[in-house]
């Protein structure tokens, strides 16, 4: 009775299990990313760039050229560390003169398990989605953990791999 009823419970759960893990391996980026981005051009000041991001709740803007290609990327991080730090006018400096110009991204069909090692790799939160040199999209850590379809421990993870300090991210 009681046993047959704990193990087809048992058998149950790992069967989910399994199935979430299988949906996780196939999910695509395009399947969690925000689509919601707002950009901003290399001219746009340093004072404009942080109410875009205050205004948005946002941590990063996205840099675009005229094309709308992606040149850039700025960071609450980068205002602080490149801006602040160094006694630049936020009313005169161009985002240019602070932006991340080495980009990591990805396309709306790449694996977010893909995105994930990437987040861990390069120790960074936030990746921009490309299609056609555009941006599309944004996919990050928090992205992850409100999608119920991604595994918890593979967030764990990556966000453990984010957060151990190196010569990388301790500058």
């Amino acid at each position: 009775g009681n046993l047959g009823l704990v193990a087809t419970e048992i058998s149950n759960e790992i069967s989910y299990a399994i199935k979430k893990e299988r949906w996780y391996l196939n999910m695509k980026v395009k399947d969690c990313m925000c689509q919601d981005v707002c950009s901003c051009t290399p001219e746009t000041t340093i004072e404009n760039c942080a109410k875009i991001m205050s205004e948005k709740h946002v941590g990063c803007v996205p840099v675009c050229n005229t094309n709308q290609e992606i040149v850039g990327l700025v960071t609450d991080r980068d205002l602080i560390l490149r801006c602040i730090a160094c006694d630049k006018d936020a009313k005169q400096t161009p985002v240019s003169d602070v932006m991340t110009t080495n980009i990591c991204s990805c396309t709306p069909n790449d694996e977010i398990e893909d995105a994930e090692n990437k987040m861990a790799k390069l120790q960074i939160r936030r990746i921009p989605v490309i299609d056609n040199k555009k941006v599309i999209g944004i996919i990050t850590v928090g992205d992850l953990t409100k999608n119920n379809k991604v595994s918890n421990q593979s967030v764990c993870n990556t966000l453990e791999s984010i957060c151990k300090t190196d010569r990388n991210n301790a500058q």
